[in-house]
């Protein structure tokens, strides 16, 4: 097997069967198409924790970036719980738990879980009590099953032979109708003496098909497992740093305190505590939050820079008629890498504060939305390509002519978008091209994409409002086509008066 070729010029790629033999770059930010000057203002906002702000078209690679930089940092090295307060059960307490102390405690649940062993490794008599030994044949089955699968017999305690015995065999037949008959044990605690001549209490519970066994320092790590019990963990260590807050509501993106209908009482309600959770912003700490189209969360955007500002941010309840309105955990930590995009007719709409925050702590770029038609960027394309079929994992590589007729189509793209000897950096829409053809491979079992399928997809891929201007002339008038005769009398005129304005818009 030969190993992946990194492509630099298209030189390169004319020497290869397919995409398969393309090497896909390890560093994510190497697998974003041109944006040069993205990318590298990306590696210094994951270098040194600075925010960025990417604007431009949808499709264009803003988010790609986003997730890269989130792929730049180092682990997390914070846990964030909260604790029970027993005066005050309302501010629930803030822990800020270490990695290292994390790991021990994880080690410490991993050893109080005890060690499994086969129900035939333990004990004769702790395996009956336990429900997976028979006591009549002595044969292992599961601790679930009442009765001995090869015997018949209840695998219960039918006590000594005799008249006693087969008493206690009808009696237990009897219980089995009744649907009474005694269940096995679920924990049988002993003792087994040490080489010091001192005694230790074990512990064997059954664990499915599994016995677990619990010595004395596990029973202790156990207890001080239980101790600790009363906290939550809102935030853990390990976890994704990308958080997408895109579109999110107010108590996703700044946390909330759930609703509890016994107002946490004591015996009934849940403790304030278990119902605090944390929002995206607290989730993002020490990681990236990015948010597209950022404009569009409104008033919200204020709550995000005075995050930024503070690198921490309290979680409350925000319904008032809530159970949770009175129950508050300040200073929950958030310091976060702020990525947004935007188009640049919404640059307006976005809090002028919270531009200069970004400005000040950060960067603001313009993404290109074309690239120059060189020998290097056709070779970009052939791996963009390769990429786009590993990240859909159900299609077939490309032939090399196949990505050419990719490249042509990125051309044209280019020209209609007024940029001439150029490729598009529109690339989402290419994807889709991609999988469309590759969907057509599939259906006719072809090993390869080819230029054909690429042709293909191209009339299958079409815009709707392609399509609509096709089968009726022009969007407006398809547009008439689908309205209802009572629709069309009230609005005819408006369609008329705005035909050509509609038309432009989607031409």
């Amino acid at each position: 097997m030969t190993e992946n070729k990194i492509v630099n010029t298209w030189a390169d790629v004319q020497g290869l069967e397919s995409t398969a033999d393309i090497a896909i770059p390890v560093d994510p930010l190497d697998r974003v198409l041109g944006q040069e000057e993205a990318i590298q203002l990306a590696r210094i906002a994951a270098k040194q924790r600075r925010h960025l702000l990417l604007v431009g078209p949808p499709g264009t690679g803003k988010s790609m970036i986003a997730r890269a930089i989130s792929m730049q940092l180092k682990k997390p090295e914070t846990e964030i719980r909260v604790a029970e307060n027993p005066e005050n059960p309302e501010r629930p307490f803030l822990q800020l738990i270490e990695s290292e102390r994390v790991i021990r405690e994880n080690e410490s649940k991993a050893s109080a879980s005890g060690r499994l062993i086969d129900p035939e490794k333990a004990p004769g008599n702790v395996a009956e009590k336990l429900g997976y030994r028979c006591r009549t044949c002595g044969k292992y089955s599961s601790h679930s099953e009442r009765n001995c699968p090869f015997c018949g017999k209840s695998k219960a305690d039918t006590g000594a032979g005799g008249n006693m015995f087969q008493f206690n065999e009808m009696l237990g037949t009897a219980l089995d109708m009744l649907g009474q008959t005694q269940k096995p044990k679920d924990r049988v605690v002993t003792t087994r003496s040490l080489a010091d001549g001192t005694e230790e209490t074990v512990v064997f519970e059954a664990a499915g098909d599994k016995i677990c066994v619990l010595d004395q320092k596990a029973m202790e790590k156990r207890r001080e497992v239980e101790k600790n019990s009363k906290q939550k963990v809102l935030v853990k260590l390990d976890r994704e740093p990308f958080v997408l807050a895109t579109g999110a509501s107010e108590t996703e993106l700044l946390g909330d305190v759930r609703h509890d209908p016994y107002g946490g009482h004591a015996q009934l309600g849940s403790p304030a505590y278990e119902r605090v959770v944390a929002g995206s912003i607290h989730e993002a700490h020490e990681g990236v939050l990015f948010v597209d189209e950022i404009s569009h969360l409104g008033s919200l955007q204020r709550f995000i820079l005075t995050a930024m500002q503070d690198k921490k941010f309290p979680i409350m309840g925000r319904n008032p008629q809530s159970a949770g309105a009175s129950v508050k955990v300040e200073d929950v930590p958030c310091d976060f890498i702020l990525v947004a995009a935007c188009n640049i007719q919404d640059l307006e709409n976005i809090l002028s504060p919270l531009r200069s925050r970004i400005v000040g702590g950060g960067y603001e770029v313009l993404v290109d939305v074309s690239m120059p038609d060189t020998d290097e960027n056709r070779a970009k394309y052939a791996q963009f390509v390769a990429q786009e079929i590993m990240m859909d994992g159900r299609i077939p590589p490309a032939t090399i002519p196949a990505v050419e007729a990719v490249i042509a189509e990125g051309r044209s793209r280019a020209k209609a978008d007024g940029q001439l000897n150029s490729l598009t950096l529109r690339l989402r829409e290419l994807g889709g091209l991609i999988r469309a053809a590759g969907d057509l491979a599939v259906v006719e079992e072809s090993e390869f994409i080819t230029d054909d399928h690429i042709k293909r997809a191209l009339k299958r891929s079409r815009p709707a409002e392609d399509q609509i201007r096709e089968r009726y002339g022009s969007y407006t008038k398809g547009l008439n086509k689908d309205i209802s005769s009572a629709q069309k009398e009230r609005t005819n005129a408006y369609y008329m008066e705005n035909e050509h304005v509609g038309d432009t818009m989607y031409s």
